[in-house]
């Protein structure tokens, strides 16, 4: 059994970014990310330092827009179009999840594309259900790096993706079948978890239960990718696959934490270099 690590992967990839954007700088041009974060929900506020740590690490500028919970759908627009028209900004992060009485789809769509660094305006998602060059969510994005770092070749693998939502579960499907794999999406809905991912060369998870995966649902040589994250009652982090019992099964399998997490910043970073990139040769 291999471990998929994350967190070593991660800090190569953030080497990688450090020396791009030292270049972008020769050229004049500071890759510039800015977040929105609305409200004071203690888990945004730790991924939002989290990214701009991992900013200030490598050589990217960083700005966050700090708003109240109060804040009307207005205001949180002109702010965006503020930042859309700031040619020092590449991209541009709203720290899910929103106050509910904002429309969390009109805020994403009123995101420049050009700027959509967490990959979640529908243009971009159009482009990259068609294969095309475009901005793909950053966490689906960090476990095809991880695929491409350990030599998996997912063309014609079975693949059990669980979980179907449009940060996650949808894109990991566009990605993979663009790499011709053949996937089996499967949701809450789903009738028979375990007859899906017994019969899957690779099972990928993220849908926030802890344990959800269990040793006696996937088959022998399976490779593991668990996004989901968990905190217990005693306040240990775990993901949504029994680890202890499933690692002993598998051939691949994520840690949590150290696996697909540091990925997601990563890839973050990754996007918004090229951003800075596709700015530079807009000009």
């Amino acid at each position: 059994m291999t471990i998929l690590d994350g967190k070593k992967l991660s800090q190569k990839i953030k080497s990688e970014i450090k020396k791009e954007a030292q270049e972008l700088k020769k050229e004049g041009i500071t890759p510039g990310l800015a977040v929105i974060l609305v409200g004071n929900d203690p888990a945004s506020q730790t991924y939002v330092r989290m990214k701009k740590d991992a900013c200030n690490e490598v050589g990217i500028y960083s700005v966050v827009h700090e708003f109240p919970e109060t804040i009307t759908q207005k205001e949180l627009l002109s702010t965006i179009d503020m930042i859309n028209e700031n040619p020092n900004i590449h991209g541009l992060l709203i720290q899910l999840p929103l106050p509910k009485h904002i429309d969390t789809t009109k805020i994403l769509e009123r995101v420049s594309p050009k700027k959509d660094v967490d990959g979640f305006h529908p243009y971009n998602m159009g482009r990259l259900v068609e294969g095309l060059d475009t901005f793909a969510p950053c966490t689906p994005l960090g476990v095809m790096e991880l695929f491409k770092e350990y030599n998996i070749d997912v063309y014609g693998k079975d693949v059990c993706v669980v979980g179907a939502s449009n940060i996650v579960g949808k894109p990991m499907w566009a990605l993979l079948v663009n790499k011709m794999a053949t996937v089996d999406i499967c949701h809450i809905a789903t009738k028979d978890l375990a007859a899906h991912t017994k019969r899957a060369d690779i099972v990928i998870v993220g849908v926030g239960k802890p344990n959800l995966i269990t040793a006696d649902m996937v088959k022998e040589g399976v490779i593991v990718v668990d996004i989901g994250i968990n905190k217990l009652p005693d306040g240990k982090l775990v993901g949504d696959v029994d680890f202890e019992n499933v690692s002993k099964k598998a051939s691949y399998i994520t840690p949590v934490p150290g696996g697909v997490g540091p990925m997601t910043i990563a890839m973050l970073l990754k996007n918004t270099i090229k951003a800075a990139k596709n700015f530079k040769e807009a000009k």
